[in-house]
């Protein structure tokens, strides 16, 4: 297992790399020039020359692309063209309300979505299955932008019971998550259904029912665990996404997030501060897939042994 996981963090060097590669080239062909968004509109063409010489920027591109992963190798991520601040400061500042409203709205989701997903299963082609379809159905298609405004409208405009803006107490974060976890809801919970019917009907939970085992036992010690592979790659996916900053949520709800950073940094063209959330985007999906990797090993003793092979 240990030398899996060494070489999956090896692995993961390559594609870091050619990630930023990939956006470093994006962000150095794009319209617009940095100086002149760092000295402003009106600053003379002798300035902006001048600041583009001190910067770097007429260098060919690809020197430029490897003095800037040189500098990432030794922590220095740069400093944002549009605010003036090292880039690490602010994903710092920035990265607990992101990791916060990941959090709760995977937990929302799970909560929620598998055990609504098992009894579907459970009761098929009942009315539960019928209402929980619908669920899933309306919930994923839902446009996040639009639940979260009409969640804005029914419990802080209506109801006036939690607030719409911001991120300073954990109300500030029951709205956004709850827009956040819509789709992973709905995903968990037909992904959770369609398992577990998969599971239902093998031999050997028609061998326990003959055996007379009860049949909360059957589904929670017999169908459960073997239904679990697919429901954790969901999660987990999901949960990785998240971390990367869910940029229509934090922009609805006006929360200080890395992926509202990231919008903001794309639209002015501040390349450190997009490579850096690029990056960091790239290393939390990478960690999140290992893991849940490894949490594959300790619920299916077959994957375990595969890895110790």
């Amino acid at each position: 297992m240990h030398k899996y996981i060494a070489k999956r963090l090896l692995l993961m060097i390559p594609v870091i790399v050619g990630i930023s590669f990939i956006i470093f080239s994006i962000m150095s062909f794009m319209p617009g020039n940095p100086a002149r968004l760092i000295l402003g509109e009106k600053a003379t063409a002798d300035a902006i020359a001048a600041l583009n010489e001190q910067m770097g920027l007429n260098d060919p591109f690809i020197i430029r692309y490897f003095r800037y992963m040189g500098d990432v190798l030794t922590g220095n991520f740069g400093i944002s063209y549009r605010t003036g601040m090292p880039v690490v400061e602010e994903i710092v500042r920035r990265f607990p309300t992101t990791a916060k409203l990941a959090v709760l709205s995977v937990f929302f989701a799970t909560i929620i979505g598998l055990p609504l997903g098992i009894l579907s299963a459970v009761k098929q082609y009942s009315w539960i299955d019928s209402l929980t379809t619908v669920l899933g159905l309306g919930f994923i298609s839902m446009p996040p932008f639009w639940l979260g405004l009409m969640l804005i409208i029914l419990f802080s405009a209506k109801l006036g019971i939690l607030p719409s803006f911001g991120s300073d107490s954990f109300a500030h974060f029951i709205l956004p998550a709850i827009t956040s976890s819509a789709s992973t809801f709905a995903t968990l919970l037909r992904m959770t259904r369609s398992t577990m019917l998969e599971v239902i009907r093998q031999d050997y939970v028609t061998t326990a029912y003959a055996k007379g085992a009860e049949k909360s036992r059957i589904i929670f010690r017999h169908c459960l665990p073997n239904a679990l592979i697919p429901l954790i790659t969901v999660v987990g996916v999901n949960f990785g996404g998240m971390l990367g900053g869910s940029v229509i949520t934090e922009s609805v709800f006006g929360m200080s997030g890395i992926g509202q950073l990231l919008i903001t940094s794309i639209r002015s063209k501040d390349v450190p501060a997009v490579m850096a959330c690029t990056l960091l985007l790239a290393v939390m999906f990478g960690l999140v897939n290992l893991i849940v990797d490894v949490i594959y090993a300790y619920v299916d003793p077959r994957i375990k042994a595969q890895y110790a092979k």
